[in-house]
């Protein structure tokens, strides 16, 4: 291992270790602008440059200069700072200067570093140069002459994204960064092209203009919109959420986030659920209520109503608090029917490793063999993607898929549709497979069918078969696409003894066997589904989507922005959402509104606060309050032997910025659909 000096620090560090990366574990910073920790390394910007003793006599870019033994190196020397200063004033030729118009302000890498390492005045004269703006997308504004030309953004889209629609064309001073035809930036990435812009040149369009960052409320917590649990930051004013951005998590989502989880923001102010409402018997319509008559006027129609006869189905982005609120209360109202499959998925809980992502997303960096079942984790977890594809770019994994063949931004072997292929697959490969660390990522589409219980069953097998579980190794993994979800699994939130799944449930609304159905969050069934009811429907959530149109009453409730929660990712993995805003109008707390109920039906549950439900889910399910822990499941077989069906597979997730309720109010979501299936047409016609 190489030992150098720097600044008159001795370090020794790792074969292959670059002086910037060397300077940084010492604590002592370079500026630069291409460099970026996460991409290739172009060492085309020269901020970073640094003085080696006996090396050339120029100063030398840090960041693609290994590090070698003996070397002794100045990041503080007249020459260093001389050059740095005449690297600045080249980069400001043609910048604009538009600082107080420019949406970057405050938070710009190259107003930091003129400050710091720049000149005091410009020797140029000469005009600047105008780069017309390109047109990105929805997502994307460009103001292309602030362009420093880092290539930050070509190397995300091709190397991270896998969509290298950018590039840096032309030379000289006519050199400038853009799509070669005039194409959209179609990735569920491209939002993350805004974070690696070191100027104002790519900034979020639907955030224009609207605050600066010192304005801001800047709250930690994690995103809903699938089951990944990306870390996010919650940038709000007043009661309003201004963006959302990445919170560095390396085991979850690194430093980038999707588009989704980015831009839906807009839809938690529309649309929104912000009193009660209760339907006229007489006109049949919605009218408004306060809180006391809503209760009462659930507590008169549950009245004589058995246990039996009611149920409760929670939704995709429930938080764990508000799903053991109403587990507790229909356990005291005698119900066995609840169930949080809202997708219709048949499968085993009683095995909790066989719904977890066991090896956990970052397991994938380690994986060397990698099988897709019946997934396309593109649209349903963007992260799960991004590592995969890394794993493909940088190491070589080979990786097959049984399922629909689509865009996965890497090259695979389709090795068929059907779990009969996977039966095949398996008996083919048994005790074959000379992977060290294979890898199986099945999607939870794959349970959404009649023999889910037997699918489960044959991929437990198949796990067996390829050796997916070994000692040291758990390469069998459930891609979930809600966030309540194994949260919900692991409290119980399933049918009990006797009791009615989703399936059931829904069949039970129309031939009259469930005369109450409880709704917490719960919209994401089809239309289908929701006709034919005869049914007392109370709909608890936040917006006015497809469960508030059926119901006889509504509660509304918070939106993940709005209240304090536990949320377990598809890992097992339970996190904190935080509160960043409040709710509209006379909304509520999820289990204070459950909490609430129960006392005007008579059945009091047995907590009063935050801390005190909490405390509650320490004693039945402890795991679930070792915040940012994954806590390691047994491996035993799971599902049940049956006859399967000789049906595909098929990705739950047709409509990627569609996804959920909050979505499908967002006006960016919709200006997404709208756009990216314009230019997909566009294609096909050509």
């Amino acid at each position: 291992m190489p030992k150098l000096t720097i600044n008159g620090m001795e370090i020794e560090v790792e074969r292959g270790t670059s002086i910037l990366q060397a300077a940084e574990q010492l604590g002592i910073e370079i500026p630069r602008f291409c460099y970026h920790d996460k991409l290739s390394v172009p060492a085309n910007c020269r901020m970073c440059l640094v003085q080696v003793e006996g090396g050339p006599p120029k100063p030398a870019a840090s960041c693609a200069m290994a590090c070698g033994d003996g070397m002794v190196v100045h990041t503080e020397s007249e020459m260093v700072k001389k050059a740095r200063k005449g690297v600045m004033e080249m980069l400001l030729i043609n910048h604009p200067l538009d600082c107080p118009i420019c949406d970057q302000g405050g938070e710009c890498d190259l107003q930091d570093q003129a400050v710091a390492y720049g000149f005091d005045r410009s020797r140029f004269a000469e005009n600047k140069r105008a780069v017309p703006d390109k047109e990105l997308g929805p997502l994307i504004k460009t103001v292309m002459t602030r362009c420093i030309n880092c290539t930050r953004c070509v190397r995300f889209a091709e190397e991270i994204a896998g969509t290298p629609v950018l590039g840096q064309f032309h030379r000289g001073e006519d050199a400038e960064i853009g799509t070669f035809i005039d194409q959209l930036v179609d990735t569920e990435l491209s939002g993350n092209l805004i974070d690696v812009c070191p100027v104002g040149a790519l900034t979020s369009k639907p955030y224009a203009f609207g605050a600066r960052s010192w304005e801001l409320k800047k709250t930690e917590s994690v995103d809903v919109h699938d089951a990944v649990g990306s870390n996010i930051r919650i940038d709000s004013r007043g009661r309003e959420v201004m963006r959302i951005l990445p919170r560095l998590h390396e085991d979850v989502n690194e430093e980038w986030i999707s588009d989704r989880t980015r831009f839906a923001y807009d839809g938690l102010g529309r649309a929104r659920l912000d009193r009660p409402y209760i339907r006229n018997a007489d006109t049949g319509k919605l009218q408004e209520a306060s809180w006391e008559e809503a209760l009462a006027f659930i507590a008169v129609n549950l009245e004589g109503i058995k246990g039996e006869n009611i149920a409760a189905l929670a939704g995709d982005l429930c938080d764990l608090e508000s799903m053991v609120a109403l587990k507790d209360l229909m356990d005291r109202l005698g119900s066995p029917h609840m169930d949080c499959r809202t997708d219709g998925g048949i499968f085993d809980t009683s095995v909790r490793r066989g719904y977890t992502f066991g090896s956990g997303i970052a397991g994938i960096d380690k994986a060397d063999a990698i099988l897709l079942v019946g997934t396309n984790p593109r649209l349903e977890a963007t992260m799960v993607n991004a590592r995969i594809r890394r794993a493909w770019l940088e190491r070589g994994v080979p990786i097959s898929l049984i399922g629909e063949a689509v865009d996965l931004t890497y090259p695979y072997y389709h090795a068929g549709t059907t779990p009969g292929d996977l039966v095949k697959l398996a008996k083919d490969h048994a005790k074959q497979v000379k992977a060290e660390r294979p890898m199986m990522i099945v999607g939870a589409g794959v349970f959404a069918r009649e023999d889910g219980e037997a699918v489960h069953h044959a991929l437990y097998e198949a796990a067996e078969s390829l050796g997916c579980i070994k000692d040291g190794w758990n390469g069998f993994n459930v891609l979930h696409n809600a966030a309540s979800r194994v949260g919900a699994l692991d409290i119980g939130f399933v049918p009990g003894k006797g009791g009615k799944d989703f399936r059931d449930i829904i069949a039970g609304t129309k031939d009259g066997s469930i005369k109450a159905l409880y709704l917490l969050g719960a919209d994401e069934f089809s239309a289908k589904a929701a006709t034919g009811w005869q049914t007392f429907v109370i709909y608890q959530g936040h917006h006015g989507d497809r469960g508030a149109y059926r119901a006889d009453v509504i509660l509304p409730g918070s939106a993940y922005t709005e209240k304090d929660g536990i949320y377990v990712n598809t890992e097992g993995r339970p996190q904190f959402g935080k509160q960043a805003v409040t709710p509209p109008g006379q909304a509520r707390e999820d289990w204070k509104i459950v909490r609430a109920l129960s006392e005007s039906l008579g059945k009091k549950l047995s907590y009063d606060t935050l801390l005190q439900l909490r405390e509650r889910i320490k004693t039945d399910w402890p795991h679930l309050l070792d915040i940012d822990v994954v806590r390691a499941s047994p491996w035993k077989a799971f599902g049940h032997k049956g006859k399967i069906s000789d049906e595909p597979f098929v990705s739950p997730v047709t409509e990627y910025y569609k996804t959920n309720s909050i979505c499908r109010a967002s006006k960016t979501m919709a200006d997404c659909t709208e756009s990216f299936s314009k230019e997909k047409m566009l294609e096909a016609a050509e």
